[in-house]
């Protein structure tokens, strides 16, 4: 039971707590109560013994449980850490941020007396929708879970033998019940869209279309037709990040219906008997719809693997493109030390006949000080060198994730400068901005745009008055846009400085009430705020006075999302980068081999976007990590 992952239920609950679709394996739930009927009679009575809940919920006791747990931990995600509302035996009780991710219910069995606790259960929020899997894990950890749910101490050490933390490493069956519940969620959501692949070079107008539009892009499958892919949503995140903005637990009202036949379709397919084996939803709906042939069959000295469920036949080619996200937080401030990170990934797109091999070296692993590295299951990657990686893969259909890494930016920031916002006024704040654009970067790195976004939730713009140096100005209700390098006039082989001083001018501030609301420090009532402001004349700094009272209103910080304190300002910049990669990860198109040799062309393209690139307002308030002592 410890190698592999099984899956033992499935369930989807609505924004209403109802259960509208489960499913259940009775294979793998024969052998998880083989497991407790040996556990249990093995079980000694000074080492915690107890009856194992061996039984699975019905869908009524499951959602009367979810509800339960709700009330208990604040939301459904729970608090994540200990505070004064939790109670022995809740998931907060553990004191550990994973248990807002893998919960526990208390299912309400009366002959099973206290012994009712049904864990691990992991939970995704996706929609309209709440999705729990239930793994298979020997019934200890659940024993050990338990013991962790009693402790009277408060948290734990990182590495401890008696901790949430080392007890998951000790199941992989967590990461493959993941996977299933981002996998229901992506196709209960439409958010199955392929990765992207730029073509930077010229191929056929068939080939070009599929990879821009994401496509499941099996083209030319025997003398069938290419299968047509249900319209989906974008499966990019948005970056936009409003201050202030405490995102609400429920999921939001009105997405679209469940596809209870398509689920089971993948449910059936995907993980025959409760095992995950390809939870790829392209190749499940493809098969589906088109089936097989005899035209398909792979050679008879060849294993047809299942992530390439047919044949590619046609015009033969191979498209790589390494995709970035910087993510970074500018202080300016001689205690605080900017942060910057490269998230990347490496897109591939195979279209070759057979089922051959491709082999490359990958460069720039030293200079993008690569601090971790995941393939997909299609790749074999032996010990690396130095500085190059060999990476032998067998690729399957479509466009696909062939690497994920996480790096540093070699190059430095691509946008390094200052913002200042001062309140010289209860309605009215001077900013500045001094900007450093693509400092160092040569050709062919080009921004092909750069935007950058000054946020106000918490306050209505009526007007602005400023001219930036180079780029236009524009307001929304809550914000102030400045677009530097607009789309059609890209930045490439030089740097740039852009200034923008101005004021900004809102409207009326005032007193706010308060909704009623559970918060991760209890319940906030209505009610005005009664703190008397002093007179002006009597504060040395107004600015600070000013700061106060604006700030009298706030809520305290909801621990559903403990970095969004409401009080802080920010400007966030947007941008896109081509041309080369900020890390240094780099594949040589012509090193690229492909067994059994053939003629096809091999692409390679580049991009760079943001992800939160954060310029925080070196006059007031903002956080940071603490540094770590020597």
């Amino acid at each position: 039971m410890s190698g592999g992952c099984s899956i033992r239920a499935i369930w989807i609950l609505n924004s209403l707590d109802s259960v509208v679709f489960s499913r259940r394996f009775p294979v793998v739930e024969k052998r998880w109560q083989a497991a407790c009927k040996s556990e249990n009679e093995n079980a000694s009575e000074e080492s915690f013994s107890y009856a194992v809940y061996s039984l699975l919920p019905a869908d009524s006791e499951l959602a009367s449980a979810f509800v339960e747990r709700k009330q208990r931990e604040g939301s459904a995600r729970g608090f994540g850490i200990r505070v004064s509302q939790s109670s022995k035996g809740s998931d907060s009780w553990v004191d550990d941020p994973i248990t807002r991710h893998i919960v526990g219910l208390y299912i309400n069995k009366e002959e099973e007396g206290e012994n009712n606790l049904l864990w691990p259960l992991i939970l995704h929020i996706k929609g309209n929708y709440f999705i729990i899997v239930l793994p298979l894990v020997e019934p200890r950890y659940l024993k050990a879970y338990t013991r962790l749910c009693k402790r009277s101490d408060c948290g734990n050490a990182i590495g401890a033998d008696d901790s949430l933390s080392s007890l998951l490493l000790d199941l992989p069956s967590i990461t493959g019940a993941f996977m299933v519940a981002h996998a229901i969620g992506d196709i209960i959501s439409a958010d199955v869209a392929e990765p992207e692949v730029v073509v930077s070079a010229s191929p056929s107008v068939g080939g070009l279309l599929d990879s821009l539009t994401g496509s499941i892009g099996i083209s030319g499958i025997s003398s069938r037709a290419k299968p047509v892919a249900a319209p989906v949503a974008s499966s990019v995140p948005s970056n936009t990040a409003v201050a202030g903005a405490v995102a609400a637990d429920a999921p939001k009202i009105g997405s679209r219906p469940l596809d209870k036949d398509a689920l089971r379709t993948f449910i059936s397919s995907s993980m025959p008997f409760g095992t995950p084996l390809d939870l790829s939803h392209s190749n499940i709906f493809t098969i589906k719809v088109n089936g097989f042939s005899s035209s398909d069959l792979p050679p008879p000295d060849l294993k047809q693997p299942a992530w390439k469920p047919y044949l590619y036949k046609g015009k033969q080619r191979m498209l790589f493109t390494v995709h970035e996200t910087i993510h970074a937080a500018m202080y300016d401030r001689d205690e605080i030390p900017d942060n910057i990170s490269v998230s990347g990934q490496i897109n591939c797109r195979a279209e070759l006949e057979g089922l051959p091999d491709v082999s490359f070296p990958l460069t720039g692993l030293n200079t993008a000080h690569v601090e971790g590295l995941s393939f997909h299951p299609c790749a074999q990657v032996p010990e690396h060198r130095a500085d190059k990686q060999a990476v032998m893969f067998s690729p399957p259909l479509g466009n696909f994730v062939l690497m994920r890494y996480q790096a540093t930016c070699s190059l430095g920031p691509p946008i390094k400068g200052f913002y200042q916002l001062s309140m010289v006024s209860e309605d009215k704040g001077a900013f500045l901005f001094k900007l450093h654009l693509m400092e160092g970067y040569k050709a062919p790195l080009t921004m092909e745009f750069c935007t950058v976004s000054m946020p106000f939730p918490r306050r209505r713009v009526v007007s602005f008055d400023g001219i930036p140096s180079i780029g236009t100005v524009s307001t929304t209700e809550h914000s102030v846009e400045w677009k530097i390098v607009t789309s059609g006039r890209g930045l490439s082989g030089r740097s740039i400085e852009a200034t923008f001083p101005g004021t900004v001018k809102f409207a009326p501030w005032q007193t706010q009430r308060l909704p009623s609301s559970r918060s991760g420090f209890g319940i906030i009532a209505d009610e005005d705020s009664d703190v008397e402001t002093e007179n002006c004349n009597n504060v040395v700094n107004i600015e600070e006075f000013l700061m106060d009272k604006m700030s009298n209103d706030l809520p305290p910080a909801d621990l559903e999302e403990p970095f969004c304190w409401q009080a802080y300002e920010y400007a966030k910049v947007s941008f896109k980068i081509v041309g080369a990669s900020l890390s240094g990860m780099s594949i040589d198109p012509k090193a690229v081999s492909i067994y059994p040799a053939v003629k096809a062309p091999i692409d390679f393209s580049t991009q760079v976007t943001s992800g939160d690139y954060i310029l925080w307002n070196t006059l007031g308030k903002c956080p940071s990590t603490a540094a770590e002592k020597a």
